[in-house]
């Protein structure tokens, strides 16, 4: 059976010192977690088990997040974390201390009848 996306919310985080892409990356998918409520999993007796969840982080240096961490940071389902280049990077004005923001994109798919 296809998969069909049911719910796809976006969230935003940062890490205003250190440069740490991965805290960032988890706050942008708390971020968007926190703006949806799975209701509907209940409300149609859906196997939140069989969820499929795909999750997309943009920063500007990918290879420096830890897909594993934002992976074991989702509550349901079968995750999937592609990390790509987005979000925003703003060093300090004397280039000692970075501010790091990201994107996320959460996509979580069931199958259809």
């Amino acid at each position: 059976m296809p998969l069909k996306r049911v719910i796809l919310e976006m969230g935003t985080g940062n890490d205003l010192h250190g440069g740490d892409y991965t805290k960032a990356a988890l706050r942008a998918v708390q971020d968007a977690l926190h703006h949806s409520s799975l209701s509907m999993i209940r409300s149609l007796d859906l196997d939140a088990k069989a969820a499929q969840v795909e999750v997309t982080i943009g920063v500007q240096r990918p290879d420096q997040v830890n897909a594993a961490a934002v992976k074991a940071s989702m509550p349901l389902g079968q995750v999937t974390v592609n990390v790509v280049k987005g979000g925003l990077d703003l060093p300090a004005q004397d280039g000692h201390d970075l501010a790091v923001i990201a994107s996320a994109a959460i996509a979580v798919r069931f199958e259809a009848p």
